[in-house]
């Protein structure tokens, strides 16, 4: 086509292009001619770009409750380039100490470098001891203390918003922020009665709401706690998930001892008072890590072996067929109705590194793929699964995220050593068995409606390559743990656990470690403990990766590590005292509180 160039191609055919390339070659095609430029600022070519860091699971750095469709053309390239810049950058060299923090006032020059500072310290809640925190957008806090206080915090004024105060011993078991309803739910719990087995706990799920009027963060915009419902288990509870707080879903993983099984309880609509109990003949193994997940109108159980992935999946019709009253008496208890067994089990086996043999010298691509850490000796001694809770854009497939701590005990030295596992999956695990899940569902529920989307779909080829694919941190290391709350010897577990700090987000972790004797200067005094950080691989964005030095000449096989780094802390924050670690990889930040009353947000760029 002579006379045909680049910048007099149509505005559509343009974008077209564009959602093709990287922000690095975005910034290039913005340098060509005016025209170019023209084109480049314009909304949909950043939007384009903002699509494609979350459906690599990376977050666009918002403040408070924004949303993307809030944002203004400027805010959002702005928040692009931020969220580009710190994923290449924590892939490929340490991060380091930001310049500015969100919360610095825009109208100070940067030249005014005294006003300028890389972390906040805010004020922890005054003579309490921090037994749980999480940051509730940039914005906020939400901790919860050891006397059972749960208190939201105002970040940017270092002050409390708005407090809970139940005057007895709650412990916080689970949090989920529900962003476009600007509500934060919560589950307490406290122990009524018994031990082990028999014991009788007592669940309170409250909700923190925040107004829906404003923008700023004014007195006038203060939250409020009520309370949703409550309810009491028996026996020892693993775990409770907040799986739909729209639909009023809640549910929990009970022990049950005589079939060593996996008990289902759930409030299949928490405003009402009914519950379902039942045995799904689920082998609890010490081994295993465990989730749940609501997708398509079913309740799926997800459990995690050394070797491969299980997704159990319990249609809601089939689970209101067992539902039995509930009464708010103080001396009732709910009861197990049977055993059922689900309805449709999938399983999915772990991509683990290419055996490093002859095999694969002679390029033999048929090489068995082995565990490198098998149980045993290798078991879990924390897992993290993470879902996206932050603001995103339509048609973003879902993604969970689970990242394990594994250890190993040393028989004769009685010394632990500890690695990282990190992968994705989703629900289904696998595509092939979309329709016979759906087909399940339909069975049991007695209408199928085809309209609904598929919570699995939308994903790439090359997506779909790096699922259940493992990466690691594989160089051994020293966790930092801190004593439980509970005094759970006196509860039926075994007294002494320690709750590693650890922290993790899509494709991040931090935590805190000892030093090894050997990285010790001689004749210099050595730090006992420091702060560590990595990022792992990132996941395909649309069939193409992310160009970085990591990935160069590298097959997919060979990106099994991720590179460790050890991170730059505050003058005055004194490792010692940390008693909860987070991570917060929209705005490249790490929050720490300590025991001397402070809680330390450390950005990094």
């Amino acid at each position: 086509m002579d006379g045909v160039s680049l910048q007099s191609l149509p505005y559509d055919l343009l974008l077209n292009v564009a959602q093709h390339l990287e922000l690095r070659d975005i910034h290039a095609l913005q340098s060509c001619c005016r025209s170019l430029k023209d084109f480049v600022a314009t909304r949909p070519v950043f939007r384009s770009l903002a699509h494609g860091l979350l459906r690599r699971c990376r977050a666009l750095p918002l403040l408070g409750f924004q949303r993307i469709s809030d944002l203004s053309t400027e805010q959002l390239v702005s928040a692009v380039i931020k969220a580009d810049r710190l994923e290449r950058a924590w892939i490929t060299r340490t991060p380091r100490p930001a310049p500015c923090t969100p919360y610095d006032d825009p109208k100070v020059s940067v030249d005014d470098s005294h006003s300028r500072c890389w972390y906040k310290v805010v004020s922890a809640p005054p003579g309490e001891e921090v037994d749980w925190l999480s940051p509730i957008t940039s914005s906020y806090t939400l901790c919860a203390t050891k006397s059972g206080k749960v208190i939201c915090w105002d970040v940017q004024r270092d002050c409390v918003l708005a407090e809970w105060d139940p005057s007895q011993r709650w412990e916080l078991w689970k949090c989920r922020v529900e962003f476009e309803e600007k509500t934060v739910f919560f589950a307490m719990a406290k122990v009524v009665e018994g031990q082990a087995e028999e014991r009788v706990m007592e669940f309170m799920l409250m909700k923190l709401q925040f107004p829906s009027i404003g923008d700023g963060e004014s007195e006038a915009n203060t939250p409020t706690f009520s309370e949703v419902t409550r309810f009491r288990t028996i026996g020892i509870v693993m775990n409770v998930f907040l799986l739909d707080p729209s639909s009023r879903l809640l549910a929990a993983f009970v022990w049950v001892p005589a079939s060593n099984s996996i008990g289902l309880y759930s409030l299949l609509d928490w405003g009402e008072p009914r519950y379902v109990f039942i045995d799904t003949g689920i082998e609890c193994s010490f081994s295993s890590n465990w989730s749940c997940i609501f997708y398509n109108e079913s309740i799926v159980i997800h459990a995690e072996e050394s070797e491969s992935a299980f997704q159990h999946f319990y249609p809601v019709s089939l689970l209101q067929q067992h539902s039995q009253p509930l009464t708010r008496s103080n001396s009732f208890v709910p009861c197990l109705s049977g055993r059922v067994l689900p309805v449709y089990t999938i399983s999915q086996p772990f991509i683990f590194p290419r055996r490093n043999d002859s095999h694969q010298e002679n390029g033999d691509a048929t090489t068995d793929l082995l565990n490198p850490y098998p149980f045993p000796p290798w078991y879990p001694e924390s897992a993290h699964f993470v879902r996206q809770w932050w603001p995103t854009l339509p048609d973003i497939p879902r993604l969970s995220c689970t990242v394990v701590l594994l250890a190993s005990h040393d028989p004769e030295t009685h010394e632990d050593s500890y690695i990282l596992t990190q992968h994705y999956f989703k629900v289904p695990l696998d595509d092939h068995s979309k329709e016979s899940i759906d087909e399940a569902g339909c069975s049991s529920s007695g209408a199928c409606p085809k309209s609904r989307r598929l919570q699995g779909e939308g994903f790439s080829d090359a997506c779909e390559e790096d699922m259940m694919r493992m990466w690691y941190v594989s160089k051994p290391f020293e966790v930092v743990g801190v004593p439980e709350a509970m005094e759970e010897d006196e509860d039926g577990f075994p007294g002494g656990r320690r709750r590693p700090l650890v922290a993790v987000d899509f494709g991040h972790a931090a935590w805190i470690e000892y030093v090894p004797d050997e990285e010790g200067a001689a004749g210099e005094p050595r730090a006992t403990k420091r702060l560590r950080f990595v990022s792992f691989p990132p996941i395909s964005d649309g069939g193409t990766r992310l160009k970085t030095s990591q990935g160069k000449g590298k097959g997919r096989n060979d990106e099994v590590e991720g590179q460790v780094r050890t991170l730059e802390i505050p003058e005055g924050l004194n490792l010692d005292s940390v008693e909860t670690i987070n991570i917060d990889q929209s705005h490249g930040s790490i929050i720490l509180s300590v025991s001397e009353g402070k809680i330390f947000i450390v950005f990094y760029e």
